[in-house]
């Protein structure tokens, strides 16, 4: 089994890597929601009953054959901080961390699968993958999903499916999601409107940890509401061209305040590289808006394409409980900012320096 030290030192795989259309759609996610025959749901449960269940089910998934030298623990086990950190990468939810005995997880070596037993529901599994590939990442699970299925009693119904602890995952019990990174439509205010019209075909938005999050660093989570009578590729193949439509608009947008404001976006960018380049106190929230701006750069040539990598990893490490375990003690939150600032100077003291003759040859007449 893995370490969580071993974890701690390896960024998740869907970090490091470009999938499709990976400029604009960060990850891709799905989650199932899967629950066992003849056991209370964990929200139910009593203590007792949670342990049972989780003794039978975590030494099932631990053989499933992703799950080699996979990384599973009780979460009564690891530590606030430990759990902040899971919860920083994606790879638990906050409520998860937050609950008690009878509650575990067993995640894969690259960290694109993770399993989380006695959240809201039984099981809670999900798959990453880098860029929009949510194809991909459904069959990935599915899988694992199968292999269990042949395992364990699931409770399912014929008439509604997989029965879950919440109605809204009836059904099928998925949620597909991808991340997207939406400066563009940010800095022209159109981002409103987008989340309306997704809002509007039953489309849910959300900001970086899910659901009652803010949208920091210009990333927004965008996900089905609803599963029950639709088939898993029909809820994919509706996301899917949601955001197709999406990234056309963040690259529509790009275009014409490249084309209209490209003083403003070379100034938003100029700013962001000396900030995080020189400052010494930085909070998370400010760093996080600023290396959305570098993303951006690193998007329109102004920095080199290998620097988004940078970022990317970044955008995780600069957390809380990133900051914390780095530091080997908890931290107030003055110590934590200058921390940051430490990182993130030593990380991009190799990016390049911003080019910016491409924007400024978008530059048109009334610029001038």
């Amino acid at each position: 089994m893995m370490r969580f030290s071993t974890l701690l030192k390896k960024p998740a795989e869907w970090m490091r890597s470009a999938g499709p259309d990976h400029e604009i759609v960060m990850t891709s996610r799905i989650r199932l929601a899967r629950n066992l025959v003849d056991h209370p749901f964990p929200g139910w449960a009593r203590k007792e009953e949670r342990l049972a269940l989780m003794e039978e089910v975590k030494p099932v998934v631990e053989e499933l054959g992703e799950m080699k030298d996979a990384f599973s623990e009780e979460m009564t086990n690891l530590s606030a901080i430990e759990k902040q950190v899971l919860v920083e990468r994606h790879l638990v939810s906050r409520e998860h961390a937050a609950k008690g005995p009878g509650c575990a997880t067993v995640m894969n070596r690259k960290q694109t699968v993770s399993i989380m037993i006695n959240e809201e529901d039984h099981l809670r599994m999900q798959s990453i993958q880098p860029g929009l590939q949510l194809l991909r990442a459904y069959r990935s699970l599915d899988q694992i999903d199968s292999e269990l299925e042949s395992r364990l009693a699931y409770a399912f119904d014929t008439r509604y499916g997989y029965l879950t602890a919440c109605p809204t995952n009836l059904g099928t019990g998925m949620r597909a999601s991808a991340m997207l990174h939406l400066p563009g439509l940010v800095l022209s205010e159109q981002i409103n409107q987008t989340i309306q019209g997704a809002n509007k075909i039953g489309l849910a938005v959300r900001g970086l940890y899910g659901e009652g999050t803010e949208a920091l660093a210009n990333l927004f989570q965008i996900s089905n509401q609803t599963t029950l009578g639709r088939s898993e590729e029909d809820i994919i193949e509706h996301l899917d061209r949601v955001i197709r439509q999406i990234i056309e608009n963040e690259q529509n947008a790009r275009l014409k305040l490249l084309e209209d404001k490209p003083t403003m976006l070379q100034d938003q960018i100029g700013r962001a590289y000396a900030v995080l380049r020189h400052a010494h106190i930085i909070p998370s929230k400010e760093a996080l808006n600023l290396l959305s701006l570098i993303r951006l750069g690193s998007d329109l040539g102004v920095f080199g394409e290998e620097d988004r990598e940078v970022i990317n990893v970044l955008l995780t490490e600069i957390q809380p409980a990133h900051l914390q375990i780095e530091a080997k003690r908890k931290l107030d939150a003055e110590e934590r900012d200058v921390l940051r600032a430490e990182i993130i100077r030593r990380n991009l003291k190799g990016l390049t320096e911003p080019k910016f003759g491409d924007i400024l040859s978008n530059r048109d007449t009334d610029d001038e």
